[in-house]
């Protein structure tokens, strides 16, 4: 087991939302109404994600249409994260991504709001289940096992609450959770992730899921719950409770 380096940090990041002002000439119609702060505009998701010219045809829509950002509207603030299907309804991401939530706005690759019905997170490692009112795109296959080291790995998420991005690495090897103690060994890459790409799926060169990215280290490895340990909890119903309402 490769030991890695203990300090890491969880993929979050707030945002906040301005408004600027246009001047001009000649008289001014009178101002509207401020937008009440609650409101959190949609983006539509650019045609062509980054590193799209690594991918056939074929694996560039495949990718781009599974993938959906996440911006949680919590009790104090605004957070941005990535997540991925497992079926037509339910998401995948992580903990950190859902925690302290008072709404969940869901964004898919073609622009489309999807509502978000209910949240769970799991008790042993930093994961997140998201139920749907609508339908989503497309689903990827979860891997049979945990790829092995220098396996390559695809990462497709939305850092920094940005453009689709796909960035590719090898696996590098384990190393025991720095932040979940009791999850045990996780999996560590070199694919470059940021803020945002918290519960982005990565994937082997079938287009199957090998993990999901949930932190990176101090030397920018990224760090993986394996597929292994996400269908273990995926099959457990006690393994991820309800998430807690925002008591602000």
């Amino acid at each position: 087991m490769t030991r890695g380096p203990r300090r890491v940090v969880a993929l979050a990041v707030a945002g906040t939302l301005g408004a600027g002002a246009l001047a001009g000439c000649g008289v001014l119609p009178e101002l509207p109404d401020p937008v009440p702060d609650s409101v959190v505009p949609s983006l539509v998701a650019p045609d062509d994600p980054a590193g799209s010219e690594n991918l056939s045809p074929d694996g560039f829509d495949a990718v781009r249409r599974m993938a959906v950002r996440i911006r949680n509207v919590r009790c104090d603030g605004l957070s941005t994260g990535s997540g991925f299907a497992v079926d037509s309804r339910t998401l995948i991401t992580n903990k950190h991504v859902v925690d302290s939530s008072r709404s969940l706005q869901l964004l898919t690759y073609d622009g489309r709001d999807i509502a978000a019905q209910t949240a769970s997170v799991a008790g042993l490692a930093d994961l997140a289940i998201v139920r749907t009112a609508e339908d989503l795109p497309s689903a990827p296959t979860l891997a049979a096992s945990d790829p092995a080291p220098g396996d390559a790995v695809t990462v497709v998420g939305y850092p920094e609450g940005g453009r689709l991005t796909v960035t590719q690495g090898a696996v590098i090897g384990t190393t025991t959770d720095p932040l979940n103690e009791n999850l045990g060994e996780v999996l560590v890459t070199d694919a470059p992730v940021e803020p945002g790409s918290s519960g982005s799926a990565a994937l082997n060169d079938a287009g199957e899921v090998i993990g999901v990215v949930y932190a990176k280290t101090s030397t920018d490895k990224s760090l993986l719950v394996p597929v292994s340990t996400l269908q273990t909890l995926l099959g457990d119903e006690s393994a991820f409770t309800e998430l807690p309402e925002c008591d602000a």
